[in-house]
Formats: C-alpha cells, sequence, structure tokens
C-alpha cells in the first residue's frame, strides 16, 4: 500500500505553489470529482477553511502567515486563527479595549459581521448596548464589558476642555478598580454631582443607576467592607453536595 503522504503529493505540490486552493482545484490535483474524496485526503493535514467567500478556500496551517489579530489573507480569501467567523467576531470583540462598533469589526474583518453579531448576542456569547445612537458590541463577561464601556466612554470624550480630559481620566482609573471600589467610587462622584448624578454617573460608566445609588448610600453611611469585595452572603450559592437516598 502506498504511504498517505505519496497520495498527497500532487495536492501539497499545488498548496505550496499556490498556498489557498478552492475545491474544483483539489478535485483537479487528486483526480476525484467527489468532495468527499477531498476531504478524506484533507483529514491527513491541518488545514482550515476561510471564513470569507462562504468557505469555499483552503490552506494549510503550515502555509497560513497570520497577523497579531489572527488573520491572514491570500488571493482574496481570509482566514483566522480561531477558526470561523462566529469564533473570530467573538474573539476580536473579547480582546478589543473598547469593544466594537459593526462598522469597526467589518473594517478588521472584511467581510459584514451584522447578522453574525446578532446572531452570537442571541446566544449569549456576546453583549450590545446603545452608544451614541449606536450599537456597542463586548464581551459577556460582566467586568470585561464594564472595562471595555468605560474605555470606550473615554475614547468617545471630545477633550475639547480641561474638564473633559479630567472626566476621560477618571473612567480609566475606574476600569482600574474592583467591583466594591468602582461601586464606591461611582457613588462618590453622584454625590458630588447632586441632583441628576445616578443617572449621569451610570450612562458614563455603563452601570445601573441603582448600583450607583447603592454605592452613594454606603460611602456616606461608611458602610464599607475593607476587607471584602462582596457583603457576607454575595454572589453565587455554595453548590451543596446531595447525598443518594438509600
Amino acid at each position: 500500500m502506498r504511504p498517505v503522504r505519496c497520495l498527497l503529493q500532487p495536492l501539497l505540490e499545488l498548496f505550496q505553489r499556490l498556498r489557498v486552493l478552492t475545491m474544483p482545484e483539489m478535485k483537479a490535483a487528486l483526480g476525484t470529482e467527489v468532495d468527499a474524496t477531498v476531504f478524506r485526503k484533507l483529514s491527513a493535514l491541518p488545514y482550515r477553511s476561510s471564513y470569507s467567500q462562504r468557505g469555499a478556500f483552503y490552506t494549510l496551517d503550515s502555509l497560513a502567515r497570520f497577523d497579531a489579530q489572527g488573520l491572514w489573507s491570500c488571493r482574496g480569501a481570509w482566514f483566522s486563527r480561531h477558526g470561523t467567523l462566529l469564533d473570530t467576531a467573538v474573539a476580536l470583540v473579547n480582546e478589543a479595549p473598547a469593544g466594537y462598533f459593526v462598522a469597526e469589526l467589518e473594517a478588521v474583518l472584511h467581510v459584514p459581521v451584522k447578522d453574525p453579531l446578532r446572531q452570537l448576542v442571541q446566544a449569549g456569547r456576546l453583549q450590545r448596548e446603545e452608544f451614541a445612537g449606536r450599537y456597542l458590541y463586548t464581551a459577556a463577561e460582566r467586568r470585561r464589558r464594564q472595562e471595555q464601556r468605560a474605555a470606550r466612554q473615554a475614547s468617545g470624550l471630545p477633550g475639547d476642555s480641561p474638564e473633559d480630559e479630567f472626566w476621560a481620566a477618571r473612567v480609566l482609573f475606574y476600569s482600574l478598580l474592583n467591583e466594591q471600589q468602582r461601586r464606591l467610587y461611582a457613588g462618590l462622584e453622584s454625590a458630588q454631582v447632586g441632583h441628576g448624578g445616578d443617572h449621569l454617573v451610570a450612562q458614563a460608566l455603563g452601570l445601573a443607576e441603582e448600583t450607583v445609588a447603592r454605592g452613594r448610600r454606603e460611602l456616606l453611611a461608611g458602610e464599607v467592607e475593607r476587607d471584602r469585595i462582596r457583603r457576607v452572603g454575595g454572589g453565587r450559592p455554595r453548590a451543596e453536595k446531595k447525598r443518594l437516598k438509600s
């Protein structure tokens, strides 16, 4: 029986020459008209399909030259180290310092992403919220989402006055705090603003108004847990082991 590599030699040589192939090109190299035969041969190789062009292009992992974001283009097709378009969108949004608007992510991926993002939000893999009249897509994880919202708020400020620049610095500082510190800091800012402060600070920092109000109440009353982030009993309840009934 001939070695597998010998059977794949025509396909390997074509990959080395073109780096990216279509299904018809692979069929011609292998002398077959059956897609299943091509996939059976490819299963012996570390390969991936493009996330653009409806997955019509294929390459070998050894030939791809991914950039810092895990993307690579050849012959007009785009490939991702992360795999599918959905998985790639999740990875890039999670890594983005300030999340992504649709147009921004499309500029990075070079394909339409509105429908994929909608699917990811519905599946709970990403979150979205209205920001400056557009939808901002952020990580599903709460703390990461708050960091991205704060960074977006800071970068979106005009910065034409010292007060604007100082508020941007506040938002960036806020993103470095833990959960209790963020709540108390938001409450402090609200107390300084006065009437309407809860709403203003909640909008600026991407928090619920009740969270800001709670931080303000705790701070003014001196109810601060110095050695804990959450109050006793906060967070998820402990999972109790179930005993089997005899």
